[in-house]
């Protein structure tokens, strides 16, 4: 009977106001759509008025008309959080829980029930994004894959996601199917039981429409079932291989640590060896035991290290680093941090490898209580260059500016994290976080920075502990200017020249970093710059000294054209917005907004990605036009670490400015942390760090007096370990770190170091 009244009725049904044509079945694009007239109830008086209506990416908008889609959008709902219901043949309802609801009304039942179907299925795809991505926010492996292996992951991870999605349409078409089925059932029983008479035309339509209905609905999943079995048959084969390679990989890094157990076990006997050998031996040139021997022209006065090697029973083996990153990363951590920045062959006894991670300090002296007529010094100061006024420490903290530079590696995770994105959107995201990150730690810090010396170093080595390590040089005394270089084994490279420019207008100190930031990711070769805005301090003379931070970032990517450009909101009493605020907009080549960044620089910020960006009102005084981003739910991009117990005796350091300070073994003798000065600040002894911090002012002037006559005016100082240069890419010059530090350190061999102190 069904089949019989359907056939010649179904072809006459059309729906009306609709542009779309019948539904196709789901796909796991974002970009699909659904357009039509609908009648949207405004008021009592004006009734249901006819609107244009577009679903798309999981939100519905609506317009007046057609032509006002490309400036005017009156409404928009997510249906993420949205509830579908059906109130009679043609009227439905959405609303998201009492904020927005939609009073909808459909030209016919058959109309009424594709935009059912089109909204539950975007419904469902935009709950699934948002789960997604709360899901794969903060997952951050913490070792990073090897170069294939990460690439075969990754692929197979997309591939197992688009599966899922189209799982997913399979469930909610199913779902669809025995939610019409239903009310196709119940028509048909209805229809049994009406005698012929006047109601059966109307009875025999509405049969017909849901007939309709169901056959798109059952078009849908046949679809889906069709593309979800050729992609499992197409990715089954790539499967196979990914799972081969796995295997492969896993038994060479079990023979890798094999060898390494061995190697570990011949280091052990060549060390019991050497003490037995500690007693000059009888006859050195043979061994009844076939233990290695000199060549014979050496005698019994050899040094011990000579001996050493003596007791090797074999040959002592080397590990080599081949230049593929992948074998970086296929050993032990320790393993991977040594090599990981040197391309000569390491034998395994100069390893630190087995070395524990050396415990930092957790506290300093506590600042001393000394009082200080404040105006008396700065009163013929006014208006000055900050570096060149003669200051008591009793402004500084007992840390040098270098010192305070390295200081924004302290969430140098954030770039870590940013490296092993697949996305150069959301690398941009992390990469502008860590800009922001790098200001937390100035929002009680009141006390200045030692003014370093001309060829004063600082370097910074946590490959251990973070896999990274950094070097700071004082290149320039006036201006004042520092050059940093910091690399991780992580696959980023950090490096920046920041001269500071500094005014005091009496009531606040003004502070201007000059130079440029640069970030380089070695897998994506991803290059970002930006530059740091205007540090405030004010109550100089009178009330509690306070920071703010105040201006625009604009972080560019440069091999992309990405941007994300960020505004801090300098504080206002008026303003009732929260204090320290930064927002920001990540924005691809084309302007096309996708990711929204907003929080505080002392305490936390959060990414939302955009699904649709619309022009709203006025923005106040300004007169500009606002635009309004309908985001998904916010993730949590950054914190910032507590502050260590007591921080406010120990000048509001942080647990890592807290060991930046510490003493140390075999840095180069410019390093600040030999300033005599600053050591005596620290231990409490002002009076003796201001009478040695002259004594090093009027040495580095009287070297400036001595050099000065025997250069020509544009001979400048050469820094030691950076060098001036056009940043490839960039177009600007900087100094750039040429290299040899590290091997200096790991020879011991300083003479090329300058006696600043």
């Amino acid at each position: 009977m069904f089949l019989h009244m359907n056939r010649p009725l179904a072809d006459t049904v059309k729906p009306r106001a609709v542009v779309m044509s019948e539904p196709k079945a789901p796909t796991a694009a974002p970009g699909d759509t659904y357009k039509g007239w609908l009648f949207k109830w405004t008021n009592y008086i004006k009734g249901y008025q006819r609107r244009w209506f577009v679903l798309s990416n999981g939100l519905l908008s609506y317009y007046r008309t057609q032509a006002e889609m490309g400036h005017t959008c009156r409404g928009t709902i997510n249906l993420a959080t949205a509830n579908i219901a059906v109130e009679d043949s043609c009227n439905f309802v959405i609303s998201n829980g009492g904020a927005q609801t939609y009073h909808l009304k459909a030209s016919s039942e058959v109309e009424r029930q594709r935009w059912i179907t089109a909204l539950e299925l975007a419904k469902a795809k935009a709950v699934r994004m948002q789960a997604e991505s709360d899901d794969s926010g903060d997952e951050c492996p913490t070792t990073p894959p090897a170069a294939g292996q990460g690439s075969r992951n990754s692929e197979v991870q997309s591939t197992l996601r688009t599966l899922g999605s189209k799982v997913e349409d399979l469930s909610t078409c199913n779902d669809l199917i025995a939610k019409h089925g239903s009310a196709l059932q119940r028509s048909l029983s209805e229809l049994e039981g009406i005698k012929l008479g006047g109601e059966t035309s109307d009875k025999i339509r509405q049969v017909t429409e849901r007939a309709t209905l169901f056959r798109i609905t059952s078009n849908a999943m046949i679809n889906a079932c069709r593309d979800f079995l050729a992609l499992a048959q197409a990715h089954s084969k790539r499967w196979q291989k990914a799972l081969q390679a796995e295997r492969e990989q896993r038994v060479r890094l079990e023979e890798t640590l094999e060898q390494l157990a061995k190697q570990h076990n011949h280091l052990e006997r060549a060390f019991r060896g050497a003490t037995v050998l500690a007693a000059p031996p009888s006859n050195p040139a043979t061994d009844s035991k076939g233990m290695c021997t000199r060549s014979g022209k050496g005698d019994a006065s050899d040094d011990e290290e000579n001996e050493f090697f003596d007791a090797c029973e074999e040959v002592q083996e080397f590990i080599t680093v081949p230049a593929d990153p992948k074998y970086h990363r296929s050993l032990c951590a320790p393993l991977a941090l040594y090599l990981c920045l040197s391309s000569r062959f390491v034998p395994l006894s100069c390893m630190p490898s087995f070395l524990p991670v050396r415990k930092r300090r957790t506290r300093i002296p506590d600042k001393p209580n000394y009082s200080l007529n404040l105006w008396s010094i700065m009163k013929n100061c006014i208006g000055k260059e900050l570096s060149k006024i003669p200051m008591p420490v009793n402004f500084n903290e007992p840390i040098s500016m270098l010192q305070r530079l390295s200081e924004d590696l302290e969430y140098s995770e954030l770039l870590d994290r940013a490296a092993k994105c697949q996305s150069s959107l959301e690398q941009l995201c992390y990469v502008a976080a860590f800009t922001i990150s790098s200001y937390s730690t100035t929002v009680h810090r009141t006390g200045k920075p030692f003014n370093p010396l001309l060829g004063e170093t600082f370097e910074l080595d946590r490959l251990q502990e973070s896999g990274y390590r950094s070097l700071c040089e004082q290149v320039s005394h006036h201006p004042p200017a520092a050059a940093h270089h910091a690399i991780s084994v992580r696959g980023w490279t950090l490096r920046q020249e920041i001269t500071v420019a500094s005014k005091f207008r009496g009531k606040y100190l003004s502070i201007m970093p000059l130079g440029s930031i640069h970030c380089i990711f070695e897998k994506s070769n991803n290059h970002y710059s930006w530059k740091k805005v205007t540090t405030t301090v004010h109550n100089i003379i009178v009330g509690k000294l306070w920071i703010d931070q105040s201006g625009e970032i604009d972080v560019i990517n440069h091999r992309t054209g990405d941007r994300c450009h960020l505004k801090f909101a300098p504080y206002s009493y008026f303003s009732r917005d929260v204090a320290r605020k930064v927002t920001g907009v990540v924005t691809d080549k084309d302007g096309k907004a996708h990711y929204v960044l907003s929080g505080t620089w002392d305490e936390k910020m959060e990414f939302s990605r955009v699904m649709q960006s619309s022009r709203g009102g006025e923005d106040g005084a300004e007169g500009r036009q606002k635009t309004v981003y309908q985001t998904l739910k916010a993730r949590e991009l950054w914190r910032k670490n507590p502050l260590p117990e007591g921080a406010e005796t120990m000048y509001y350091f942080s647990s890592l400015a807290l060991t930046l300070n510490e003493p140390e073994d075999g840095v180069a003798p410019t390093d600040s942390r030999r300033r005599p000065d600053q050591r005596l600040m620290e231990q409490g002894l002002w009076d003796e760090a201001n009478a040695e911090k002259q004594r090093l002012e009027e040495k580095q002037r009287s070297v400036r007096r001595e050099r000065e006559p025997t250069c020509m005016p544009h001979d400048n100082y050469k820094a030691l370990w950076f060098e001036r240069q056009e940043d490839h890419g960039m177009g600007e010059p900087m100094h750039i770190y040429k290299g040899g530090y590290w091997e200096a350190k790991e020879q011991n061999n300083w003479d090329a170091c300058p006696d600043i102190f």
